[in-house]
């Protein structure tokens, strides 16, 4: 059965005003301005995308406060951030449409000495809890995924396909794992002995704190000794490396292909853009944005933009290139001023 509400409950969702439309419009569904259809909700949060406004089909729009045009027969909500709004609103239709039935499938595996409550937490097909590992209720275990020994899997987190989760690691509340991810893997340590590289155990944890999202296929490995740490809110995209004993602090943005290598230490607020480039044994302060591309060779004081290879205040490397730029005009008329001086000195 579809899940269907009304303007006045969707209003009430995302705090806004009904601008126009009829309190008891029945609304079914989501997308995006030119796909919607005369059930869905959508919203307008760029004024790039107001000729889609205009055009629209939707039954309901999240709009800003001040904006009263677009068709008539869509109805409008106005609301201070119309994108966080319809993530609201996203997340009340995912909640509506997952379908969280407790208990553990026939194919899945649960060591007896495993902790939880097969009446509170879902264990799919192929999963796989290790003896002494403990899930909180609420919690939902993906196909394949595993949980090893002595891990710990707080309330409520979304562990999905394929996704590992090794011995004595620690997930707080909430946490989503996307397929694939792993954490706990070994840290990346050896020592060259005798022409050879010899593996240095790695026997500490990754510990991940609430509300933690980390993307498909990204690794976070486990410390040395000790923690490898990754803060309360923080958001990890897919195809990311976290090092062994890195700290990366509370609510963090590190966006796809990002490596940070060990012992790193991230502030809070950072953001990383895609394919950063963080070496180890750095700090990096509270705030910063590595833009894209950025390579990390030194700390951070934070608090600002940063770009280039070594990482600079983004003026400053803004700067270096212009300057960069200009190097063949410059080689150019410093070899023509070299042949104008070698053409005087033949003359004399």
């Amino acid at each position: 059965m579809a899940f269907v509400l009304t303007l006045s409950e969707l209003a009430r969702w995302v705090d806004g005003d009904i601008v126009r439309g009829g309190l008891d419009l029945s609304l079914t569904g989501m997308a995006a301005l030119d796909a919607a259809g005369s059930h869905d909700v959508s919203f307008l949060g760029n004024e790039k995308y107001h000729g889609q406004f205009l055009q629209t089909r939707a039954a309901a729009v999240i709009v800003s406060r001040g904006v009263t045009d677009g068709p008539q027969a869509t109805a409008l909500i106005a609301v201070d951030n119309p994108s966080l709004a319809f993530a609201v609103v996203v997340r009340h239709f995912a909640a509506a449409a997952r379908q969280f039935a407790p208990g553990i499938h026939p194919q899945a595996f649960v060591d007896p000495s495993a902790v939880l409550d097969p009446a509170k937490v879902r264990v799919q097909a192929g999963a796989v809890v290790l003896a002494g590992a403990v899930v909180g209720d609420g919690s939902d275990l993906g196909p394949n995924s595993v949980v090893s020994e002595d891990a710990v899997i707080g309330k409520d987190c979304r562990i999905m396909a394929n996704a590992s989760i090794r011995e004595r690691c620690v997930l707080g509340d909430r946490v989503i794992l996307q397929p694939g991810a792993v954490i706990g893997s070994d840290g990346y340590g050896y020592e060259f002995h005798d022409g050879r590289h010899v593996k240095i155990d790695q026997v500490g944890i990754v510990e991940i704190g609430d509300d933690v999202e980390i993307g498909a296929n990204t690794t976070i490995d486990r410390a040395r000794f000790g923690k490898t740490l990754i803060g309360e809110g923080s958001k990890i995209d897919n195809l990311v490396q976290i090092g062994h004993n890195c700290v990366i602090g509370k609510y963090c943005l590190i966006i796809s292909q990002t490596g940070i290598s060990g012992s790193s230490h991230l502030g809070d607020y950072v953001t990383a853009a895609g394919q950063v480039g963080i070496a180890g044994h750095v700090t990096i302060g509270s705030k910063a944005v590595l833009s894209g591309r950025t390579g990390v060779t030194a700390s951070l004081p934070g608090g600002e933009v940063y770009a280039g290879k070594p990482a600079l205040p983004i003026r400053e490397e803004m700067k270096l290139q212009a300057l960069v730029r200009r190097l063949p005009k410059l080689v150019a008329r410093v070899k023509a001023l070299e042949e104008a001086l070698q053409a005087d000195a033949d003359k004399s």
